[in-house]
């Protein structure tokens, strides 16, 4: 399975919201710092997961993006089949009458699998879970110079 740019880096600006988002609105210029993206790439995802309803925009000074609901509310999976054409990985998997072959296929039943369990963790893993587990990760790489 490989995951698109799209699906990563929009997960990334998801987190990037869900760490935030006590703070209120991010403008497009403090994500795109803090990820490291250009403009026009972020500006695309937001335009997408706006329209997903997974984020929220305002205008003006005190402007920006937020998350459309609370980071425990959003899946990974809701990102993920924000930016995927299909969830599966291979179209039997989806629709057993997109081969011929699919009675009598040996490997049918590993992609299967492999799909069931890749939703499965990408369902149950929230925006929560990712903010938490960055910042217990930036806490980790930061120096601590208490003498």
């Amino acid at each position: 399975m490989k995951l698109g740019t799209k699906v990563r880096y929009g997960t990334r600006v998801m987190v990037e919201l869900a760490q935030r988002e006590e703070q209120g609105p991010l403008s497009l210029g403090e994500i795109v710092g803090r990820q490291e993206l250009s403009e026009k790439y972020v500006e695309s995802l937001m335009a997408t997961l706006r329209t997903a309803g997974l984020v929220l925009s305002s205008r003006g000074s005190q402007g920006g993006y937020r998350l459309s609901r609370a980071a425990g509310q959003v899946s990974v999976l809701d990102i993920y089949r924000t930016f995927e054409s299909s969830e599966s990985f291979v179209p039997c998997a989806e629709d057993a009458s997109a081969c011929r072959l699919w009675r009598t296929c040996a490997t049918r039943d590993v992609w299967l699998a492999m799909h069931q369990a890749a939703m499965s963790v990408l369902r149950s893993t929230t925006l929560a879970d990712l903010a938490e587990r960055g910042r217990d990760l930036q806490a980790e790489a930061t120096p601590n110079y208490s003498i």
